[in-house]
C-alpha cells in the first residue's frame, strides 16, 4: 500500500512540475504576473526545489524497488528521476545560451544601427522598456551590464555583433525598387505574426512588434530600406540577455524578405 502511493505520488509529481513550468511561464504572457516574478519567484527559486522534491522522492522509491523483492515497479521512479533531470539540463543549458548572447539589441548595421519611429520610442516608453543603447559603447559603461564580467565589459554591442553574429548582413537590393522592399518587409512582418505593423515610404522605415510564445516576451523590430540595401534590427523590452532571438528572428526575417525580392 506504501508503495502504491508512493507511485502514485510520483506520478502526480510528473504531471506536475511540466504543468508548472507552463504556467510560470503563460502567466507572464497573459499579465497574471510579471516576468520577472515568473523567471525570479517561480522558475530560478521555486522551480529547483519542486524538480529535487521529485527527484529525491522517485530516487527513494527506485532504491526500495530494486532493493526488495520482487524487485519491480522501477519503471515509474526511474521516469521520475529523468524528467527533473531533463529540466535541471534545459535550465542549464539556458543558462549557457544566455552567456553566448550576452546582449538583446541586434542590428545588420553596427556602425549605423537603424532607428525606430517617435512612436515605437514613445511605446517602449510607456511600456518601461529598456533603454536603446549605443554601439561603440563597452557594456563596463552601461548601467545595465554594471558588474558584466571584464572580458565582456570591455566589449562593444558593435563587438559583440560582429564577432558572435558574422552571418547577419545587409539584404541588397538588387533590382527590387524601395517600394517593393517596403512592401515586401511589410508582408514578411505579417506573415511572421508581427503587431503595430507601420510603414513610412518617406524614411523608408518599417516596424513590428514580435512577441514570443512562452512568456509574451515583446520585441521591437526595425527595417531600413536604403537606395542599396535592407538594414534591420531587433531589440527586446526587457531582460539583459536574449538567448540568440533577436538574431534568429533577423535571419527569418531577412529570408522571408529576400524570397520575395529575389535577392540574397
Amino acid at each position: 500500500m506504501k508503495k502504491l502511493s508512493l507511485n502514485r505520488l510520483i506520478a502526480a509529481l510528473i504531471v506536475i512540475v511540466p504543468i508548472y513550468f507552463m504556467v510560470a511561464a503563460l502567466g507572464t504572457k497573459f499579465g497574471l504576473w510579471s516576468w520577472q516574478f515568473s523567471l525570479g519567484t517561480l522558475i530560478r527559486d521555486g522551480g529547483p526545489i519542486l524538480l529535487g522534491l521529485t527527484a529525491i522522492i522517485s530516487l527513494i522509491a527506485l532504491i526500495l524497488a530494486v532493493v526488495k523483492k520482487p524487485r519491480k515497479g522501477w519503471l515509474l521512479p526511474a521516469f521520475g528521476i529523468a524528467v527533473p533531470a531533463a529540466i535541471f539540463a534545459m535550465l542549464a543549458t539556458t543558462g549557457s545560451t544566455a552567456e553566448e548572447n550576452p546582449i538583446h539589441d541586434i542590428a545588420t548595421d553596427t556602425s549605423n544601427p537603424p532607428e525606430f519611429s517617435a512612436a515605437t520610442m514613445q511605446d517602449r516608453e510607456a511600456f518601461g522598456a529598456n533603454p536603446l543603447s549605443d554601439y561603440q559603447t563597452p557594456l563596463g559603461d552601461l548601467e545595465m551590464y554594471s558588474g558584466a564580467a571584464p572580458e565582456l565589459a570591455i566589449k562593444s554591442h558593435a563587438q559583440i555583433i560582429n564577432e558572435t553574429y558574422a552571418d547577419l548582413a545587409p539584404l541588397p537590393l538588387g533590382g527590387a525598387s524601395k517600394a517593393d522592399a517596403i512592401a515586401a518587409v511589410a508582408a514578411a512582418m505579417g506573415n511572421l505574426g508581427f503587431t503595430d505593423i507601420r510603414t513610412d515610404a518617406d524614411t523608408g522605415r518599417v516596424e513590428g512588434v514580435a512577441e514570443t510564445f512562452w512568456f509574451g516576451f515583446k520585441d521591437d523590430v526595425v527595417a531600413r530600406i536604403g537606395e542599396n540595401q535592407i538594414d534591420f534590427r531587433s531589440v527586446s523590452r526587457v531582460g539583459r540577455s536574449d538567448l540568440g532571438a533577436n538574431a534568429a528572428r533577423i535571419a527569418e526575417l531577412r529570408e522571408r524578405v529576400s524570397n520575395q525580392i529575389g535577392q540574397r
